[in-house]
């Protein structure tokens, strides 16, 4: 069968427009790709990632808050030895013995008390005011790190006093080592304003007289005591 011109002009221009549909769907479908350089002005620009946000730990108090951490963390891995989770002690041993560096942290409220506390000989041979070393060995007359619980009252060599149980490796020999809170006359502010310094203990706590019932009384009955150094 002919076709006449106008029926010939009729279907080439039927058949460029599905060519033009058809090329259009395969470009919206499949990206040219160029042989770019990647410096090249031309090529695409990656879209930004914006940085995932900075955990900041917060403590209460003025204490480092990594040790805030630990401490938190050593409570909750002890918890089924420790019966009274509402106040605990913290021990930053990395201060000089003239600091502040025992804090009584009331967890439900936030408030903290801190208390001058001497640290034992062992772990200061050289009597610089700075914990040098801990051990957990009989005999070495140092302090120990790790978590602690406290344990019943008993008068002693320095009044009443009140014993403490190391819950950690690095402190299990707490209790067979005699190691408790007491006070001590060493332990006095009054002493670190002359000399700059607290005196030691043979690996006790150590603490005035006045904040030494200060800290039995908020931490006594089963209440955790945690000491570190992380500097």
């Amino acid at each position: 069968m002919s076709l006449n011109r106008r029926e010939m002009l009729r279907l080439g221009a039927a058949g460029a427009g599905g060519l033009l549909l058809s090329s259009a769907g395969l470009a919206a479908e499949t990206p040219l790709v160029f042989n770019l350089k990647p410096n090249d002005p031309l090529a695409p620009i990656a879209p930004s990632v914006p940085a995932a946000p900075v955990a900041v730990p917060s403590a209460p108090g003025g204490i480092d808050p990594v040790l805030f951490d630990k401490a938190k963390a050593a409570l909750q891995s002890h918890r089924f030895f420790i019966p009274r989770r509402d106040v605990i002690g913290i021990v930053d041993f990395a201060k000089a013995s003239n600091s502040g560096r025992f804090h009584v942290v009331d967890l439900e409220s936030g408030r903290v008390e801190s208390h001058l506390v001497a640290h034992g000989r062992g772990s200061d041979p050289d009597h610089s005011g700075f914990l040098e070393r801990f051990s957990n060995g009989f005999g070495s007359l140092a302090s120990s790190n790790g978590t602690y619980i406290t344990a019943d009252t008993y008068n002693g060599k320095y009044g009443h006093s009140m014993k403490v149980r190391g819950l950690d490796w690095s402190n299990n020999n707490a209790e067979a080592r005699a190691i408790v809170i007491h006070n001590a006359w060493y332990a006095e502010p009054e002493v670190a304003a002359a000399h700059g310094k607290l005196g030691r203990s043979e690996g006790c706590f150590a603490f005035s007289r006045a904040s030494q019932w200060s800290v039995m009384d908020r931490l006594g009955g089963g209440r955790m005591i945690y000491a570190d150094k992380l500097a």
